[in-house]
């Protein structure tokens, strides 16, 4: 299962605050209800502070990612879970060892979610309005993509989408993402391409 995670990157729980609302306020059917991690291994925080924010702007955070047991105390009085970090770097590299594409050749509907772990995801059809598509890969959609793409979901930033006519709710690759109002008119209806350069993701014509 995908699940979200939130990096802290300060200890500033009031900056904490305003930037989880900040990303809230962009795409708010997207975080509704969204389960979330919260991962304070960089910087330590008031992590029952960090709780109420999260539940107060409509997220749901479920547990704690805890590298060595020094946030598990603290994550049971926030009402918390504790899970352990992978031990391998996410930033995954690509390579030969990667397991053959998962190939998907019916129409993906609405309310349902494909990930292709490890591996690319090839979609022979549509995808539709509250479909979601994930893959550790790419993500080739060879029809009509409405509804969510995420591709790189364990960091691999060069993964790129693919489809034959864009008209996507969500886009998202390595974590970083559009929404549909950030997507632009002349960028819809059309065979795409899109890949990450630095933070920003690039929608360019297939």
């Amino acid at each position: 299962m995908s699940l979200t995670v939130l990096q802290l990157q300060s200890g500033d729980t009031t900056r904490i605050a305003e930037a989880v609302a900040a990303e809230v306020a962009r795409a708010p059917g997207l975080f509704a209800g969204l389960p979330v991690l919260i991962d304070p291994n960089l910087h330590d925080a008031d992590l029952a502070s960090v709780t109420e924010t999260l539940r107060g702007n409509g997220l749901m955070p479920v547990a704690v990612l805890d590298d060595g047991g020094k946030y598990t105390e603290a994550a049971q009085a926030a009402g918390l879970g504790t899970m352990r970090p992978p031990a391998q770097d996410s930033q995954r590299a690509r390579s030969q060892s990667r397991p053959a594409a998962r190939i998907v050749t019916q129409p993906v509907r609405s309310g349902q979610q494909l990930y292709a772990r490890d591996t690319d995801l090839i979609v022979l059809a549509s995808v539709s309005p509250g479909a979601e598509v994930l893959a550790d890969g790419c993500v080739h959609v060879y029809g009509h993509l409405r509804g969510r793409a995420m591709a790189g979901c364990r960091g691999d930033t060069e993964a790129q989408i693919f489809c034959q006519q864009l008209d996507a709710e969500l886009l998202a690759i390595a974590g970083n993402y559009r929404v549909a109002d950030d997507i632009e008119d002349t960028e819809r209806g059309r065979p795409a391409r899109i890949a990450l350069n630095g933070e920003k993701l690039l929608i360019n014509e297939l």
